[in-house]
């Protein structure tokens, strides 16, 4: 008997996702979380063979505790409404055996299961297209100016955070706008914010 722990914010989908599982006869739900957190602490009291795991829900998302579960003996598959690779990049560096989106038919869902049970890994083919196909083209440094812009910094406080000139800081700026094609600072946050960037 497979053992699941599913952890999902929305209850209506908890409910419907634990009762679509336990028809299958080879399945059991041993658990149930509305959060990143309670998964966690379920997967302990548990010990279930996998947790399907959402990854945008409070006090700590999916992401988070499949990065913690990693290790336990417990194999993670990711269930989420988001086609992101930054999400999907995180998603196989916290070890998650699977990484499916909510559109997907519910039957595929358990033959899935099996198949990580198996010891295959299962992810969606848009995703491994998106992945392999479209890499986050800033700098580490890069990177680090426009997370200090998304927090809402300005051009001086940036540089005296990162010891560099305000010519430097916006010689950077226009060099993120360039690779990310936007003409804005606000456009720039938002293009790294849907693309799943920021870590």
């Amino acid at each position: 008997m497979i053992r699941i722990v599913i952890a999902e914010d929305q209850r209506m989908l908890l409910g419907a996702l634990a009762s679509i599982l336990d028809l299958e006869e080879d399945m059991t739900v041993v658990g149930r979380a509305s959060n990143g957190e309670d998964a966690v602490r379920l997967v302990h009291q548990h010990k279930p063979d996998i947790c399907i795991m959402d990854i945008e829900m409070p006090v700590k998302n999916g992401l988070d505790a499949a990065e913690e579960l990693k290790g336990s003996g417990c194999k993670v598959m990711i269930l989420t409404t988001f086609a992101r690779s930054g999400y999907f990049e995180r998603a196989i560096k916290a070890g998650a055996s699977g990484y499916l989106l909510k559109d997907s038919p519910s039957e595929e869902l358990a033959t899935s299961i099996r198949s990580i049970m198996a010891g295959r890994r299962i992810y969606a083919s848009e995703l491994v297209d998106e992945a392999y196909g479209e890499v986050n083209p800033l700098t580490e440094r890069e990177k680090e100016v426009l997370g200090l812009v998304a927090d809402g910094k300005n051009t001086k406080e940036i540089a005296s955070e990162l010891f560099i000139t305000t010519g430097t800081v916006r010689n950077y700026i226009s060099v993120i706008l360039d690779k990310l094609g936007v003409s804005n600072r606000i456009e720039a946050i938002t293009r790294f914010k849907e693309k799943g960037w920021f870590k």
